[in-house]
């Protein structure tokens, strides 16, 4: 099976003159790219490489993932630096079937995925570990349009030795041994933001992450923001601006779209709910994974029916705690 994805690897580095050609064709002019949560889902094709922002349980872009699960996308490979439980709903859902990460877990409080355990381990998907950094640098060198970057990391580590397609060198300059790891330019990026305009000019609070490189990266990028704003307001503070809209393709304004997970300065995480999710699956990865997908993915008719399952007391509890101490 891993054959099978070696000879179809949607992460190969891909050569300059294809990216600098996927780049002139983009639309890159100012206009309005506000869409609908279930148009944003269209911009990602079966097959396709997808990156994903946020690390862990911070800034993940879960609307956007619950919309591709409810689109029924398949045979995603997806891509982020620290996966949570974004990786068991893709996974369980059965929209990607090979994910790239350096960590793959529930969140640190609940430990292994065994979800992801339940299929990797009987051969349903493939889980790519790298390192932290090799994952950012990769994402640093498809940002860059280079081929590869030269890093230290996993050196002399067992991760290295999983990882047949980093290369070893020697440096021209000093003769020391250093790793190449190859670029990755995702097909499309889904990245989560605190606020931007409508024609994607985005801020982001706290920890940004990979998601620059991320950004640049990718060929498309969908930005689900808590809101969109004016570009007057975006303009008064410019230099918060993270992403650039001639880097974004569209835009979804969707308040608390990282639930169950956290936006910093916006909500911490619905910790109740992910509790009931987290003991839902790990007794059962299979039955639990596809009772929540029935209950909380496929059942709601939208994004706030799904919220309102959640609770308004319990996303007014985590607005409480995750409101940002500016407001204080």
């Amino acid at each position: 099976m891993t054959d099978t994805w070696e000879e179809r690897d949607r992460t190969a580095p891909r050569p300059y003159s294809e990216l600098r050609q996927s780049m002139q064709r983009r639309d890159r002019g100012l206009r309005d790219k506000v869409v609908s949560l279930e148009e944003a889902a269209s911009f990602v094709r079966d097959g396709d490489s997808v990156g994903i922002g946020g690390s862990t349980m911070s800034r993940t872009p879960m609307g956007l993932i619950w919309a591709l699960i409810r689109a029924r996308k398949k045979d995603l490979s997806c891509s982020r630096c620290i996966i949570s439980s974004d990786g068991d709903l893709l996974f369980g859902s059965g929209v990607s079937n090979h994910i790239i990460s350096s960590w793959f877990s529930q969140s640190i409080l609940f430990g292994v995925s065994k979800v992801m355990r339940h299929h990797v381990e009987a051969g349903l998907a493939r889980y790519e570990e790298w390192s932290h950094l090799a994952v950012g640098m990769r994402f640093r060198a498809g940002a860059m349009g280079v081929p590869f970057m030269p890093i230290r990391s996993m050196l002399g580590s067992d991760v290295r030795e999983l990882r047949s397609q980093a290369r070893d060198m020697n440096c021209p300059f000093t003769g020391e041994k250093l790793l190449l790891v190859p670029a990755l330019n995702p097909d499309v990026a889904l990245i989560h933001v605190q606020r931007c305009d409508a024609y994607g000019n985005a801020q982001i609070d706290g920890l940004q992450f990979m998601d620059i490189d991320l950004a640049m990266a990718a060929d498309k990028v969908i930005l689900s923001t808590e809101r969109v704003v004016s570009n007057d307001q975006i303009r008064r503070a410019p230099d918060e601006t993270r992403i650039p809209f001639m880097a974004v393709d569209a835009v979804v304004e969707l308040p608390f779209g990282c639930v169950p997970h956290e936006c910093y300065g916006v909500y911490e995480p619905t910790m109740r709910h992910m509790e009931y999710y987290v003991d839902l699956v790990n007794r059962d990865p299979v039955g639990g994974m596809k009772d929540y997908l029935d209950r909380f993915v496929y059942g709601p008719k939208s994004w706030t029916e799904f919220l309102s399952l959640i609770g308004v007391g319990e996303l007014l509890e985590a607005a409480r705690a995750g409101g940002s101490i500016y407001d204080a």
